[in-house]
């Protein structure tokens, strides 16, 4: 049977009981404030932006969930939490929209690779991004794969105060 997304809020999950057609997650206020963020700021960085920008911040944002690349992001904190995962990022990291919601970024990696990725962080916060990153991460089964060619960028708001950071790939493979 079709699986297709369905929300209940915030929260996206699996529904296998719908229709072929897949409709995204219409994100609540203050998720469409991070998804412009997130992609002003990639704009901003990089001179580009990550996905064509047609129609408002819903479109856009269903752009991005079902884009073909992984985006995932986590706000600025002491220990930062992973605020959104595009659909690619949820299949790669193997969790639903409130796991990937409530998982501490740096856990993202094994604890034996998480001193290489907090260094690629905080150049990127002293310089506003870095690309061709690559690293290794670690599913939520274990499961381990090589990030190759990542951009991570700052998340600013329109008053240019970071609140967070993102990271887009579309390389990877299973170790």
């Amino acid at each position: 049977m079709p699986r297709r997304w369905a929300t209940n809020g915030p929260v996206a999950s699996f529904d296998s009981s719908g229709s072929s057609e897949a409709p995204a997650p219409v994100p609540p206020a203050w998720d469409r404030v991070w998804i412009r963020w997130l992609l002003d700021s990639h704009a901003l960085w990089l001179k580009r932006d990550l996905i064509e920008r047609n129609g408002d911040i819903e479109a856009q944002s269903r752009t991005l969930f079902f884009a073909p690349f992984v985006v995932v992001s986590h706000v600025d904190s002491d220990d930062p939490i992973l605020n959104y995962g595009n659909r690619q990022a949820l299949d790669l990291w193997e969790m639903t929209w409130a796991e990937f919601t409530a998982t501490p970024s740096r856990l993202t990696a094994e604890s034996m690779n998480r001193d290489d990725r907090a260094r690629m962080l905080r150049q990127a916060a002293a310089h506003g991004y870095v690309t061709d990153y690559q690293g290794v991460r670690i599913s939520r089964t274990g499961r381990r794969f090589l990030v190759e060619s990542a951009t991570v960028w700052n998340v600013v708001d329109e008053h240019r105060r970071q609140r967070g950071q993102a990271a887009t790939f579309s390389r990877w493979r299973y170790l």
